[in-house]
């Protein structure tokens, strides 16, 4: 019921962004979905707040509370928009992307903490998924379909070839401990046979979720509140990424505006159904990159299809179980370009030494301490929670505050 939810709300909250409700959406080609980057702070409200389904009410509470805060913060980001210069935007933007790539390298291997991690037919089907993509995007007639849905192509012909693979090999290996265990890439069509026709959707307190009830505590609600601050910068950084990525030019201010308050709002939406916070997906930023598709209407019938894939879990079972190598193969590219995307806004103007040094310590000290939270493990747990996850927030921190503070240098080198 969750997963079923969780589809038909990123499909809804995503068409919101797009074509906008008053000043909720940005009208940006932004895909929204159920961020795992709340999973850490979670995990310790739990305990904090009962376990079980208690707690689960309790989250959702707070996160409720948490995107009226962070839609409050998108209406005022005009006067803070000053903090947010390319230099500042674009080490975001490279920030996220390399978080991203660890990600993306995972997929491509099979997935993180499988057996077969690695293995030469989870590779295969990468490269074969990488390949296609290539060949069609180069070789293919330019605007063409085969060109501009590259991506989708190579996912589908390493799907065949995973299916294929399926049907012709063993299913299953020895790991060193002499346990017998599947194959990653091994596509499981039993989920779809077992997989309902048609469901519908249940509010907290009502059908599937009928034992859930919605509670207000403090002890939920300051963390996960500290979470939507790192979700707005986030989404400033994916709505940036996406428009100079797509479009070749800087993000107004009302689509910034209005990409956090939908990122809010939809969040608090998504509760209702007990679905975690729905965010701006920094995944779909390098497919945009990638394509140059920013058509709202081409864009909004993957919103439809995802709110089909919640309605309709066959169809839902049919995509998920794509093995992870193959969506690895197109990922690892999509990633990268939004690395590309973050260096195409810090370079729209001439470096200088000032520029060079923001982006050199937001990375190199900001960035790096994020993504090696190790380091953080004797910091405040307060400290542990924003800057620990990944390292777009610390990277964020650290850009915004060097372009305050270092004196301003026009010479360029």
């Amino acid at each position: 019921a969750l997963l079923q939810n969780a589809m038909i709300i990123a499909g809804v909250v995503t068409l919101v962004q797009m074509f906008s409700i008053g000043p909720v959406g940005g009208k940006v080609p932004i895909v929204m979905g159920t961020s795992s980057g709340f999973l850490g702070v979670l995990n310790n409200t739990v305990a904090a707040c009962g376990g079980g389904i208690l707690a689960y009410g309790a989250i959702m509470g707070a996160c409720i509370v948490g995107g009226i805060f962070e839609s409050v913060l998108g209406a005022f980001l005009k006067p803070l928009r000053k903090f947010f210069p390319p230099i500042v935007t674009g080490s975001v933007v490279i920030a996220i992307g390399l978080s991203l790539l660890g990600v993306g390298i995972n997929y491509f291997c099979g997935g993180s903490g499988k057996a077969d991690y690695g293995s030469l037919p989870n590779l295969f089907l990468g490269f074969v998924v990488l390949v296609v993509i290539v060949l069609l995007k180069h070789f293919a007639p330019q605007k063409s379909i085969l060109s501009s849905s590259a991506i989708l192509f190579g996912i589908l012909a390493g799907y065949v070839v995973a299916i294929i693979m399926t049907l012709t090999l063993p299913h299953t290996g020895i790991d060193a401990d002499g346990v017998q265990y599947t194959y990653s890439w091994v596509v499981d069509f039993a989920q779809v046979k077992n997989a309902a026709w048609i469901a519908v959707p249940s509010f907290i307190g009502f059908g599937a979720l009928s034992d859930v009830k919605i509670t207000f505590q403090a002890s939920a609600i300051i963390p996960i509140g500290i979470m939507f601050i790192v979700t707005a910068i986030e989404t400033v950084g994916d709505i940036s990424a996406c428009i100079e990525g797509g479009m070749d030019r800087e993000a107004t201010d009302s689509e910034l505006s209005g990409g956090v308050i939908c990122d809010g709002l939809g969040s608090s939406f998504a509760a209702l159904f007990g679905v975690l916070p729905n965010t701006s997906f920094s995944q779909n930023v390098g497919l945009v990159a990638m394509t140059k598709v920013v058509n709202r209407m081409a864009l909004a019938s993957g919103a439809v299809f995802l709110i089909l894939c919640g309605l309709i879990p066959k169809l839902g079972a049919l995509i998920s179980i794509m093995p992870q190598a193959v969506l690895g193969g197109a990922a690892v590219m999509m990633f990268s370009s939004i690395v590309v995307s973050g260096i195409q806004l810090i370079t729209k103007e001439k470096m200088t030494p000032r520029q060079l040094t923001i982006v050199s310590v937001a990375l190199g000290v900001g960035y790096g301490m994020g993504a090696n939270s190790g380091i953080l493990a004797q910091a405040p747990h307060a400290f542990q929670l924003i800057c620990g996850e990944s390292g777009i927030v610390p990277a964020a921190f650290v850009a915004i505050l060097l372009n305050v503070l270092l004196p301003k240098d026009d010479k360029a080198v």
